[in-house]
């Protein structure tokens, strides 16, 4: 389902197994074998993360160790749900895949947790916190939608696909990272995760119409500045393009000004990664102003020394909330 190297993780269940081998003991015996696979299935989740998102992993993973786990157990559904679409060779085999995961979420809330790692950590999380499965639902929708791709014809589809794709993400992870205020902060979730989205897209846009035939801006917004698809497949970089793409900018950069808004309703120990991780994606729209606009050739990754440079400011600013 991954294409990934997991070798960390297969080390980590060998040594486990030839270091504490179960030999049916005593209860705390059994309580300890049962902590140690629980770590395993935590650990596959987070060799997920780091090999597919830095930038998340760059962020969340300053959480207590009890929260970044339920993180990382959390993007790896997700990245499971988008590999699902990757992998398939055709929109039939892409619908299957789907709905094969449906069938283990259907499953996993009928309390029958399928016997893979991503969903026993995902038990565990939802045994830890006041989760919801409506955003797990909403997720796979969001990859339906994907799979039966049509571009945007208006800022507010893009945005609606942008909730179910991303959106969704934020209310997984919200009872998480503000388990007092969870239930109001939902619209600053949806918010984070759908600014997250359009700065994706923004960067990306020469990538998804080049490999995989996608056009995420609005058709409307492309017809208002007079932007052709032709200029679009010509890579065409002129004062239409960087209208285009600054209002779209625009909307995303208001998203996270939301965010930071409410940053104080976060738990304490949670509103660093929060504001860092709307820093952090922020900065690849600076990057790709600073490279011209580029958006077809450059990556416009943020580097790491950047992301200790943001960190760093970011702890600064936090002070300020105090």
């Amino acid at each position: 389902m991954f294409n990934i190297k997991l070798d960390t993780y297969c080390l980590k269940v060998i040594l486990c197994r030839l270091s504490n081998p179960f030999r049916g003991g005593s209860e705390i015996e059994k309580e300890k074998s049962k902590q140690k696979d629980l770590d395993l299935d935590y650990a596959y989740c987070e060799e997920i993360i780091k090999e597919h998102s830095k930038s998340f992993y760059f962020a969340f993973s300053r959480l207590p160790e009890e929260k970044a786990k339920a993180v990382y157990a959390i993007y790896a559904f997700c990245r499971q749900a988008d590999d699902s679409i990757d992998e398939a060779d055709s929109s039939v085999e892409q619908q299957k895949a789907l709905q094969s995961i449906k069938k283990l979420l259907e499953q996993f809330e009928k309390g029958d947790i399928p016997d893979l790692p991503v969903w026993r950590a995902l038990r565990d999380v939802f045994n830890r916190f006041d989760m919801s499965l409506k955003p797990f639902y909403d997720q796979l929708e969001g990859q339906t939608m994907d799979y039966n791709f049509k571009q945007p014809e208006t800022l507010a589809d893009l945005e609606k696909y942008s909730y179910f794709v991303a959106g969704s993400v934020g209310l997984m992870l919200l009872p998480i990272l503000a388990t007092k205020h969870h239930q109001e902060l939902k619209d600053t979730a949806i918010s984070l995760g759908v600014a997250m989205q359009i700065t994706n897209i923004l960067r990306d846009v020469g990538e998804d119409q080049r490999e995989i035939n996608r056009i995420y801006l609005p058709v409307d917004l492309m017809k208002e500045v007079d932007y052709t698809y032709d200029d679009l497949k010509n890579q065409v970089i002129n004062p239409s393009f960087i209208s285009m793409w600054e209002t779209l900018a625009s909307r995303s950069e208001k998203l996270y000004k939301i965010v930071k808004q409410d940053l104080t309703k976060f738990d304490s120990d949670s509103q660093l990664p929060v504001l860092l991780s709307a820093n952090v994606y922020a900065e690849i729209l600076s990057t790709v102003r600073k490279n011209g606009y580029d958006c077809f050739n450059q990556r416009n990754k943020t580097s790491f020394i950047k992301k200790l440079s943001i960190y760093r400011n970011t702890r600064k600013t936090l002070k300020s909330y105090k």
